[in-house]
């Protein structure tokens, strides 16, 4: 094995679950062929910044080739916005150089701590997306690099089939070397902000119907411990970028706390859920309320929380998003909110939005129009597993989804019957590539 092989214990997912063990190696130049010395008879698969919340960013048994060295800003077209990047540029680093120039993202996750790459991999979404769609709808081009030496230029006129297959495509069919962003103009750093505290799941509905047209922002944080008539009550987060000139040089709120150590188990219990739940829910006393907002925790609220995933303990955590058809996404989610709130193994980062019908490019995108539904539960073994293999009931027979990019635990059949595009992608994965997601639901 090579001697820039680095240890396995630093590359794990952002969920901590599963433990696998692999090796790494990094990847240090876009001109370079892929660092495939001395492990001809492993599987590879490219690591960003080991923000999927699962698997997909794993390779047990293979080896991981380390992206981030692929951090060099190449070239930015001031008429177009285009900037051309390496993949293991950090949005946050694409934020902090070309913001202040009036350039922000056109689609940004919950986390500004994501590559260029992985944001393409996993083709994330933003609380735009009623607007915007996915990455992968401003990305026109990216080189894709093959186990066997090949380069290809990649976009919707040039190998087609193989720019919407890695779009979406989790890392399987080679590594992104570089890719074109379109970036969007704003005046500042500032975000219009309404915060509205409603009553139940009906009342979220209306509230995202009335507000997709006039707001370029909207999400929902939900109580999913409230029952009966209060269930699917939360905080409703709509907002507009400024349009307002920035006078002189603002300050980022920047990174204040950290969890420093591993607890030796979870801090997230049904009693301090609960407590939480309550006080996040009536800590606005009015119904609504206006604010002008830094974009850091409009945009990251956990960000500013370094390490935060620490506090579920060794065991880790296992996060869960669905999204439902529009047609059946009111009683779904209703049931879904329903079995975790009976179960009372919930969760405090309970997220609710409503995708828009812009279609992505990519294969295997995730976003479908329909309300999407996001959660995160401490690993408490097989209590936690069969409550998620519940609500995969709940989304099969709606016709929904799960996200693969926070998947650890979805079965083969649900993930065939998510996403029956997959045959398509296994055409043109890299045969040196997989991943312990890939070969778990495809049972390779």
């Amino acid at each position: 094995m090579s001697g820039n092989t680095r240890t396995s214990h630093l590359y794990q997912s952002w969920g901590r679950y599963p433990e696998t063990a692999q090796t790494a190696v990094p990847v240090r130049w876009r001109h370079e062929r892929l660092p495939l010395e001395g492990i001809q008879d492993k599987t590879v698969l490219p690591y960003g910044n080991g923000r999927s919340y699962g698997d997909s960013c794993l390779n047990d048994g293979g080896v991981l080739m380390d992206a981030r060295p692929l951090n060099r800003f190449i070239a930015f077209d001031e008429d177009s916005g285009i900037l051309r990047c390496e993949a293991g540029v950090l949005l946050s680093e694409i934020l902090k150089l070309f913001l202040p120039r009036g350039w922000f993202l056109p689609v940004t996750p919950g986390t500004r701590f994501v590559t260029v790459g992985g944001a393409i991999a996993n083709d994330v979404h933003g609380k735009n997306h009623h607007r915007a769609g996915t990455f992968g709808c401003h990305v026109p081009c990216f080189e894709l690099l093959r186990s066997d030496g090949t380069r290809l230029l990649c976009s919707e006129s040039e190998n087609p089939d193989w720019y919407r297959a890695t779009i979406g495509g989790l890392g399987l069919t080679g590594l992104i070397t570089w890719a074109g962003i379109r970036l969007q103009p704003v005046a500042g750093p500032w975000i219009h902000q309404e915060t509205i505290r409603y009553e139940n799941l009906g009342e979220f509905f209306e509230l995202s119907a009335d507000s997709d047209g006039s707001f370029e922002y909207t999400v929902a944080w939900v109580d999913c411990l409230a029952r009966g008539s209060r269930l699917g009550r939360g905080i409703f987060m709509r907002g507009n970028s400024s349009e307002e000139p920035e006078r002189g040089s603002v300050r980022s709120p920047g990174l204040g706390l950290t969890v420093p150590l591993d607890p030796p188990f979870s801090l997230v219990t049904p009693y301090t859920l609960k407590a939480f739940n309550t006080l996040y829910y009536n800590k606005q006393r009015q119904r609504r309320r206006m604010d002008r907002v830094h974009f850091e925790p409009f945009f990251y609220p956990l960000d500013k929380i370094l390490h935060w995933n620490r506090i579920y303990g060794p065991r880790g955590f296992l996060q869960y998003q669905c999204v439902i058809p529009e047609e059946n996404g009111r009683d779904a989610i209703r049931e879904v909110l329903a079995r975790i709130s009976q179960s009372e193994t919930g969760s405090f980062l309970a997220v609710l939005k409503m995708f828009g019908d812009k279609a992505s490019p990519g294969l295997l995108s995730f976003p479908r129009p329909g309300p999407t539904l996001a959660l995160d539960f401490p690993n408490r073994g097989s209590k936690t597993l069969e409550l998620l293999d519940r609500l995969d009931e709940v989304i099969r027979e709606a016709g929904g989804a799960v996200y693969p990019a926070k998947d650890a635990r979805m079965s083969s059949d649900s993930f065939r019957r998510y996403f029956p595009d997959y045959v398509r992608l296994a055409q043109y994965r890299d045969p040196r590539f997989s991943s312990s997601f890939w070969r778990r639901v495809t049972r390779e």
